[in-house]
């Protein structure tokens, strides 16, 4: 058998970096930035108002109260500002350019409001008030390092200082196929022996949280030439091939016939759930197979194909949270074999680490204990049981 950790090794080895592209911004939340952004103007790009009110010269409020002829009206937007002679106020709102000659705002609470004459009544200082321009980003300035995951405010950046696109690494074409003649897609009824396919379903989700595009293939029946007379056409077009069932060692697997010899490499993995596994190349193009039980794919998403495809995307952090828990439950584990069960953590505050008890039982077909489980609870090969109160590496989902 092949240890996890060599075997993640193998599958993240079959991605490289995916290649840069430009994307409009609004196409490019969640991916990672290829290349450095530079600020195309300043942030503010001139002095303006932090506050609707009046701008001033702070020598002339130094006797507050006092009153001033308004000799302007600067709304937001404003282009065409004329300079404030002194003894004058400008009535300002928050946001419009700063007029040449005045050094401070003076709140419009603490005026009368007036738009002839205003009476303001309290002194300002010199800068009270006003968002000088380059206080943010400076013109020319790093604003944005490559590596840089997009989340909103990152794009909101970009977008403040003038870009309307980015380079971003793209993301990647993932194809999933799930294969079985007892797979039938819902609603259509089915008949005893069948079941419903999930698992294309759950994988096109995954892969797509993580910013790659999804095409899917449901349900390809348990022949040689039927699968490859339907993944071949498509291989193309994909970055990625990723396969569920057909891998074991039964008759009727599928995809282990297909591929064998083809370039992929079929192997039993140090783990439970998820053993029967295949990872290699197949007309060139990267292939991970992942067993067909339900569980077992989540799992070996986990394991496997979340780190590789975040890692081929530009992403430097791409591992699940780890923490320590103590166990609620007693568990037991195969000899040899890492295991990872479904679990509910709950932080403590009366321990460094929370505690954590196992939903479901090991059965890889269990799939709805998985829907209540917030964590993986972690087993390591040389541990065969664990104690209740035993202290254990949890996986965060």
């Amino acid at each position: 058998m092949i240890s996890v950790d060599d075997y993640r090794d193998k599958v993240a080895a079959l991605l490289g970096a995916s290649p840069a592209t430009a994307l409009p911004l609004a196409a490019a939340a969640g991916l990672v930035l290829a290349e450095d952004v530079r600020a195309g103007v300043s942030l503010p790009p001139f002095d303006n108002s932090a506050m609707d009110g009046y701008a001033v010269r702070a020598a002339d409020v130094v006797r507050a109260p006092v009153t001033l002829p308004v000799a302007d009206d600067i709304p937001a937007g404003r282009v065409d500002v004329r300079p404030l002679e002194p003894g004058t106020a400008h009535r300002i709102m928050t946001g419009a350019p700063l007029p040449p000659g005045a050094d401070a705002v003076v709140m419009v609470e603490d005026t009368d409001g007036g738009t002839e004459t205003v009476t303001i009544s309290t002194t300002a200082t010199e800068g009270a008030h006003i968002r000088r321009s380059g206080e943010d980003v400076l013109q020319g300035a790093l604003a944005l390092h490559a590596g840089t995951v997009l989340g909103h405010s990152q794009l909101g950046l970009a977008a403040a200082v003038g870009l309307a696109e980015v380079r971003v690494h793209r993301p990647l074409r993932v194809l999933i196929a799930s294969t079985g003649t007892e797979l039938i897609d819902a609603p259509a009824p089915l008949r005893h022996g069948q079941i419903y396919e999930s698992n294309s379903v759950m994988l096109a989700a995954a892969v797509r949280g993580l910013g790659c595009e999804v095409e899917v293939v449901r349900s390809v029946v348990d022949d040689v030439e039927e699968f490859r007379k339907v993944i071949e056409p498509k291989l193309a077009d994909a970055d990625l091939l990723v396969t569920s069932g057909g891998v074991s060692a039964g008759a009727y697997e599928v995809v282990k016939d297909a591929l064998s010899g083809q370039g992929v490499e079929f192997a039993k993995i140090a783990m439970q759930p998820g053993g029967p596994q295949g990872c290699g190349r197949w007309q060139g193009v990267p292939v991970v197979t992942l067993p067909g039980n339900p569980v077992s794919v989540l799992v070996s998403f986990e394991a496997f194909l979340r780190p590789a495809l975040l890692t081929a995307m530009g992403h430097t952090d791409v591992s699940r949270q780890r923490v320590r828990a103590r166990l609620t439950e007693a568990m037991s584990s195969p000899a040899g074999r890492r295991q990872y069960r479904r679990g509910v953590f709950t932080p403590s505050d009366r321990e460094v680490t929370g505690v954590v008890g196992p939903r479901g039982g090991p059965g890889s077909h269990l799939l709805a204990a998985f829907t209540q489980a917030n964590c993986l609870i972690v087993l390591p090969e040389d541990v065969t049981s664990a104690a209740v109160g035993d202290e254990v590496d949890v996986l965060l989902l």
